[in-house]
């Protein structure tokens, strides 16, 4: 897996930064043994758009990542709307992996919570 990595605040440098970069050489080599672990932590600090980002790059997911911005913290203690992307995922037929990639801001059980909270889809 290739994983998009943002270089404006934590990987300053890193080559294939941007989500869209890892898109183009996944689609350019287009094995199924290559897949994006998409990371929306890294993908809203370097490109935003997020729910677009995921349509775009649906056939190539193996995994996505979720902390928020800032803090890399739980849904729900940033700016990014999880539960938004969690229906547009969902509405989009991604039953893949999701996991979180972050830090508990408090009681790792409520953070849990928290996650379990944005992607369980009614």
């Amino acid at each position: 897996m290739r994983e998009n990595l943002n270089a404006a605040v934590d990987h300053p440098g890193v080559p294939f930064g941007r989500a869209a970069e890892c898109l183009e050489l996944i689609a350019f080599v287009d094995s199924p043994s290559l897949r994006l672990m998409l990371d929306l932590y890294h993908a809203q600090i370097g490109e935003g758009n997020l729910i677009e980002l995921c349509r775009q790059a649906l056939p190539y997911i193996g995994e996505i990542q979720v902390a928020d911005v800032p803090g890399r913290c739980e849904p729900g203690t940033g700016e990014i709307n999880y539960p938004a992307i969690a229906r547009a995922l969902a509405d989009m037929g991604y039953d893949g992996v999701v996991g979180l990639e972050g830090w508990a801001s408090g009681d790792p059980a409520v953070a849990l919570d928290a996650f379990r909270a944005a992607f369980t889809v009614a």
